[in-house]
Parts: structure tokens; C-alpha cells; sequence
């Protein structure tokens, strides 16, 4: 492999221009298509196959009206006042009047206040004015497509709720408009800010410091683009796109970096410039190859729990991370052919040993001896804080809470005046099948869900047909649906057993021949949750053990890749500790509302954070395989690792750490609970697992740690990871070396 890749990295380099053609060719044509197309990405939640999800798709199928309002805009302004609402009825009606004239309004007349409403209608006082008259809700309904909905929509809304709040009167709002996401970019701006400057510190120069970041600019630029060609043809997920751009913007400039370091190693023992970057290519491209593999593996194996969303994520993440590999060993060679000399110039005088040196013992390669002299205290230390960080994952809690913060103040209102059960209704879906008559079965449901515990007034729970007479739809339907609405909180175990005994009614609607499924948020949670702890034993068992194939075959070895995969235990318990310290205790203070985990955070981690930690396992210890092969003896081979890679590995787990933390100034739940992770799992398992206890292990092990058993080593096809026979091409004065440059 080593071979084919020197060529192509000398391919590259020798037609620079070519090559940055036909990349810039790529994302023209990427570009055109998106203009003539026109893509949009879903911002729907599905579960196929599950209760859950046939619910939903059956309220799809058979009321489509009702699933078309889903579609649109419907905000819920929440009016509170301590002293009653009917104290406030001028104010109320300036707000009314004022929220009627907002673009797209599709029902002004509905727009009301609620105590006028109650009034006027008892039986909807319960739905509008809570009993105390102290809170109430107005809907404001839209003609506005939730997966168009633009910042200045939000803005619009909220400058009216600013206009009339006060005087003792308090306005919030919540869903619809207030869904609207920023265009954001401040998190990328910042990633690749601080990527430049470490980049600086590490190349000690400022055009090498620029290529990296502009490959990582792009990589990311074009695989999101190929995602949004790609949402033309099949459902492309929003939120899969927040992973994308943060791990796409972190594996692009890291892989790009360990390019242009070892290419510069490379050009300090002197040949041809393109030999030099054949070498790169065919040494830590090598590296980059496999470190892209596991990754890829990890997070397209995502694919095995069957959830649309988790699956888009995973496979927009592994098209991030091959057009970050594609870059890397294509246009980094191309761009060093381009800039020539000038690659490493000017240079900045006050950075000091930017280029590894064997005169100089840098602070990384004092740490190494340090490790390599005792490592045994280094590894009790490390696991130790590794340890300490797990102990709050036994609080973990998860849930699947995507409301904004300027949301919160809204929910808390309607929670307090209609109970905690208003943001969980459970749609309840029952189902006479073709030219059925549903309503003894549905008759029959309701009154089985009225005689159910934890039913939120339970007298007014009815059910709405499917029949074509918009004044009696529920003759001749085949299909109704009922709204339940229970008293407790979404993620209580008591809304959880309403659930579970309303799908335990199935057997006796079967019987009246009928079906009946319950959809909505709180029974998609109930059901994702299922999946994932399903699919969360095979999951690992998939990444795990494809990936310790492939790193048996980087490192010839059984003792590197356990060592590396039991670290990587350690890390990510370690991050489930810290992110539930943070998100769900308030440790810190480092957000304003506490939440519980996102539901796919454990098991999304666990695929990318696996796939990053083999990516600095690979980079790191397969120079110091490297410099084993070519006779320094294990301990001299580890410092030998920390002398050449010390510096950039760090340089990269700042990158990442950088690039990852960034994301939590993102206004999405999903981009900062994700961002936080993966930064902390990178500092983890960059900086104690694989900078100092794998390294330590190794130590301890001295040449065991890099034998295969003879049978095994028969089978185990030798990849030359460590680029053994391309290390001399170019830089060989002998005959049989410069004809193999031919």
C-alpha cells in the first residue's frame, strides 16, 4: 500500500494543477447542481417498523389535513400574570392585535385572548386558561413551513412578545416560529481560528500553517454539499449535518497536518520535492488511510440500530471523513507542489523546535523518557482521573429534549398552568384496515384509556374519524384518532405505563378487527430507547472487533490494539461521567438549563469517539513500530515516537478539542451536548490513554508488545503501515533505488 500511495502522493505533487482543477471542477459541479436543484434537508424525527412509527405513518396516510398543519407554523404564546389575566385585558389585546399582523398569519380571528375565550366557550376554557386564571395560551398559526423557517420569522415574533410584555404581565413563547435556527458559522469561524494558530505554534510558519486549513475548508465545503444533492434524492436529516461539519472541519485539518509534518521531515533529508512528498504520502498517508478506516467503520456501523436519523449521521460522518482521506493524500501533495520553496516560509523566529531534532530534547520527548523510565506510576495516575471522571455516569439519565433555552421560560409556564403532561400528549391511533368500520373499536379504546390512571382530565378524551363528511367525520371512518394527555412529565415512569397499558388494550381491539398503535414524542422516546439498548450489545460488538481486525494488521501486534481498545473503555466511561456532571447535575454552570442526555448520545459516541481514539493510536505508535523495525530497541523506539509525533499528535488533539468545543456556541441542543463530548472524549483519550498509558503499557511490555504468533503473522497481510518500502526512495544514491523511481 505504501507503494501505490508514494505514487500517487508524487502523482500530485509533480501535476499540481491538475489535480487542484479537477478538485475546484468537483465542487463547481456541486454547486451547480445544488443551485438547479434546490435541496432542503428534513427536520422530521421517524422511527419506521416500531409502534411508534406506524402510528405516525398511519396519521400521515389517513388524516392528511392534520399531518399538513404538523407542516406549518403553530406558536404558542404563553401569557402569565400573577394578579389574573382578566387584570390585563388592554395589554392581551394589544398583544392579540399585534400578533394577528405578523406575515402568514393564517387564523387572525383565533388569535384571542384566552380569558375572552373561555368565556365565550366553556368547553375550551380547560385548553386555553389555566383554572386559576392566571395563565393562558394563544396559537398563532402560520402559513410558514417548518423546514423553511428563517431567523428573521423568530425575530418578528419575539419583537412583538418584547413590545407587550411588563406591567406585570409575562409573555413567552414557544414551538413553531421559535424553532427557527440561526444560520450560525460562528462555531466554524472559531474552530478553524483556533486550528490556525496551533498550526502556527506547530509549523513555526505561516503558508504551512494556511494549507491545512484550506483542504479542512474544502473537505467540509464539499461534503456538505454532497449531502445537499444528496437530500434531493432521499430524506437527509438537519441534524445530521451539526456531526458532519464538526467532525468533517476536525479529521480534515488533522489529517492534512500529519501530511505536511511528515513532508517536511521528509524534505529535510534532501531529493526531489516530489519523492519527499511521494514519502509523506507513502508514510503517514499510510497512517491517515487506516486512521480514516476505523473511523469510517465506526460510525457508518451506526447503519445496525435501524433509526433513520442515527444512520444519516453515521453515514454523513463517514463521507466527511473519505473526502478528508481523499484530500489529504491528493490535494495536500498538490497545494506543497504549488507553493513550492515557499512551503515553510517565512518562519516565525520565537518558535522553537517546530522541527524534530535528534540534538534537542524537547518537552515531549522528556515526557516519553520520563514514561518509558517508570511507567507504571504513570498508568495508575492516568486511569485513576479517568476513574474519578466516571463516577457520575451512574446519575446518567437520557431523553430526547430538543427545546431551545429561549423556549424554557414558555414550557415552565404551561407546565405550571396545565400540567407536565401537556408537552407529552400521546397520539393513539386505531386502525378497521380497508373498508372498516372503526368506531366500536374506537368507542371501545376511549373508554378503556378514561378508566386508565394518569389521564389528564379523562372526561374529555373522545375520538375524530377519518369519514369524508367535514361535518361527521367520524361516520363511515375507518380510522380514528385519539388525543390523551397525561398528568405527569414526558419521562416519568407513570407516562411511560400509561403508554404501555394502552398498547396493551391491542389484543382486544385485534378481536373487534382493528389495530391500534400510540405515536408522539413521549412513545417515539419510549421506542428509540428500545432500539438502542437492542442494538447497543451487537453495535459494539461490530465497530470493536472490525476495528481490532484492521489494527492487528497496522500493528502486526495482539498486545497494541487490547491495550488501545480497553483504553478506550476508560475514556469514553470517563466522558459519560463528565457530560452528565455538566448537562444533567449543572456542574459548573456551564449552561442555564439542566437536561438529561440525549437518547443516541451513548451509543453515537461510542462509534465516533472509538474511531478518533484509534486515529491517534495509529498516528502515535506506528512511528514508534517504525523506529522499532529499523533496529532502536522498544524504549528507545517509544522516545524515537514521542521526538517525531509528540508535537503534532498534541497539535492535532488541541485542533479537534478546539474544533469540537466550539459547536456548544451552536443554538441547537443536539451541536453542544455533541460538541462537549467529543471534546472532552478527544482530551481523555488523546492525552491519557493514548499519549501516556498505551505508551506506558508498551514500555512494560518492551518487544512483546510487537510480535504476532507464527501462525497468525502467516495470515495477517502486511500493510507496511510504517512505509518500509518507499522510506529510501529518492534519497538512495544507489542504481536499484533510482530505477524504482521510475
Amino acid at each position: 500500500m505504501s507503494s501505490a500511495l508514494f505514487r500517487l502522493g508524487r502523482f500530485s505533487f509533480r501535476h499540481k494543477w491538475w489535480v487542484i482543477g479537477a478538485w475546484v471542477a468537483l465542487i463547481a459541479l456541486m454547486a451547480g447542481l445544488i443551485l438547479g436543484l434546490n435541496p432542503k434537508f428534513a427536520k422530521d424525527f421517524e422511527l419506521p417498523g416500531t409502534d411508534a412509527g406506524i402510528a405516525m405513518e398511519q396519521m400521515e396516510a389517513e388524516f392528511p389535513a392534520l399531518t399538513e398543519q404538523q407542516t406549518k407554523s403553530r406558536t404558542t404564546v404563553v401569557v402569565a400574570a400573577q394578579d389574573g389575566l382578566d387584570k390585563h385585558t388592554e395589554q392581551i389585546d394589544a398583544l392579540t392585535k399585534a400578533l394577528a399582523g405578523l406575515p402568514e398569519v393564517t387564523d387572525p380571528q383565533q388569535i384571542a385572548d384566552p380569558v375572552t375565550v373561555a368565556q365565550a366557550d366553556p368547553a375550551l376554557a380547560s385548553q386555553v386558561l389555566s383554572d386559576n386564571g392566571r395563565i393562558g395560551l394563544i396559537t398563532v398559526s402560520q402559513d410558514l413551513d417548518l423546514m423553511d423557517l428563517k431567523p428573521a420569522d423568530k425575530k418578528a415574533l419575539l419583537d412583538v412578545i418584547e413590545e407587550h410584555r411588563g406591567d406585570g404581565l409575562q409573555v413567552e413563547a414557544t414551538s413553531g416560529v421559535m424553532q427557527a435556527m440561526d444560520s450560525g458559522g460562528t462555531a466554524e469561524i472559531l474552530g478553524f481560528g483556533v486550528a490556525f494558530v496551533v498550526m502556527i505554534v506547530a509549523f513555526g510558519a505561516l503558508i504551512a500553517a494556511f494549507i491545512p486549513l484550506v483542504t479542512g475548508i474544502v473537505g467540509v465545503g464539499l461534503t456538505m454539499m454532497m449531502l445537499m444533492v444528496s437530500a434531493s434524492f432521499m430524506t437527509v436529516n438537519q441534524t445530521a449535518t451539526g456531526i458532519v461539519l464538526m467532525l468533517g472541519i476536525a479529521v480534515s485539518i488533522d489529517y492534512a497536518l500529519f501530511i505536511v509534518s511528515r513532508y517536511r521531515t521528509e524534505r529535510n533529508r534532501g531529493g526531489d520535492p516530489a519523492d519527499a512528498a511521494g514519502r509523506a504520502v507513502g508514510t503517514a498517508g499510510t497512517a491517515v488511510v487506516f486512521a480514516g478506516l476505523t473511523v469510517i467503520i465506526a460510525v457508518v456501523a451506526l447503519m445496525v440500530i435501524g433509526i433513520p436519523l442515527i444512520t444519516q449521521m453515521g453515514l454523513g460522518a463517514a463521507l466527511a471523513v473519505l473526502v478528508a482521506v481523499l484530500t489529504a493524500l491528493t490535494l495536500i501533495p498538490a497545494i506543497l507542489g504549488a507553493v513550492g520553496r515557499f512551503a515553510f516560509v517565512p518562519r516565525i523566529p520565537w518558535i522553537k523546535h517546530a522541527e524534530a531534532s535528534e540534538d534537542v530534547d524537547t518537552l515531549g520527548v522528556k515526557f516519553g523518557k520520563a514514561i518509558v523510565a517508570k511507567p507504571l506510576p504513570f498508568i495508575l495516575v492516568g486511569l485513576a482521573i479517568l476513574v474519578a471522571a466516571a463516577v457520575p455516569v451512574k446519575g446518567m439519565e437520557l431523553g430526547l429534549d430538543m427545546t431551545a433555552d429561549d423556549e424554557i421560560a414558555a414550557q415552565e409556564l404551561v407546565k405550571e398552568g396545565f400540567g407536565e403532561g401537556i408537552n407529552g400528549q400521546l397520539f393513539v391511533v386505531v386502525h378497521a384496515g380497508d373498508d372498516g368500520d372503526v368506531a366500536a373499536a374506537a368507542d371501545s379504546a376511549v373508554a378503556d384509556i378514561k378508566g386508565l390512571p394518569d389521564v389528564y382530565q379523562p372526561e374529555t378524551v373522545t375520538w375524530i374519524g377519518n369519514g369524508t363528511d367535514p361535518q361527521n367525520p367520524n361516520a363511515g371512518a375507518d380510522t380514528a384518532m385519539i388525543l390523551v394527555t397525561p398528568e405527569s412529565s414526558p419521562a416519568s415512569t407513570q407516562t411511560h405505563d400509561l403508554m404501555e397499558s394502552i398498547r396493551g388494550f391491542a389484543p382486544a381491539i385485534e378481536a373487534q378487527n382493528a389495530e391500534i398503535h400510540v405515536g408522539g414524542q413521549t412513545a417515539i422516546m419510549s421506542d428509540l430507547s428500545a432500539k438502542l439498548d437492542k442494538a447497543l450489545i451487537p453495535y459494539i460488538a461490530v465497530v470493536v472487533g472490525l476495528a481490532f481486525l484492521i489494527m492487528i494488521g497496522v500493528f502486526r501486534s495482539l498486545w497494541v490494539p487490547l491495550i488501545g481498545t480497553l483504553g478506550f473503555v476508560f475514556s469514553v466511561l470517563a466522558t459519560f461521567g463528565i457530560t452528565t456532571l455538566v448537562f444533567t447535575d449543572g456542574w459548573l454552570g456551564l449552561i442555564d438549563h439542566t437536561q438529561p442526555l440525549l437518547s443516541f448520545l451513548p451509543i453515537f459516541l461510542v462509534g465516533v469517539v472509538f474511531g478518533l481514539a484509534m486515529d491517534y493510536q495509529v498516528f502515535l505508535v506506528t512511528r514508534m513500530r517504525e523506529e522499532f523495525l529499523h533496529g532502536m530497541s522498544p524504549k528507545d523506539a517509544i522516545v524515537a515516537g514521542y521526538r517525531h509525533g509528540a508535537r503534532v499528535v498534541t497539535s492535532a488533539a488541541i485542533i479537534m478539542i478546539s474544533v469540537f468545543a466550539a459547536f456548544m456556541l451552536s443554538p441547537e441542543t443536539t451541536n453542544k451536548m455533541l460538541g462537549f463530548a467529543l471534546a472532552v472524549a478527544v482530551f481523555f483519550d488523546a492525552f491519557i490513554i493514548r499519549m501516556i498509558v498505551v505508551p506506558a503499557v508498551i514500555s512494560m511490555l518492551g518487544e512483546k508488545a510487537w510480535g504476532l504468533p507464527r501462525w497468525l503473522d502467516k495470515l495477517v497481510i502486511n500493510f507496511d503501515v510504517e512505509g518500509s518500502a518507499v522510506r529510501h526512495r529518492g534519497v538512495s544514491s544507489s542504481a536499484e533505488e533510482q530505477v524504482s523511481l521510475t
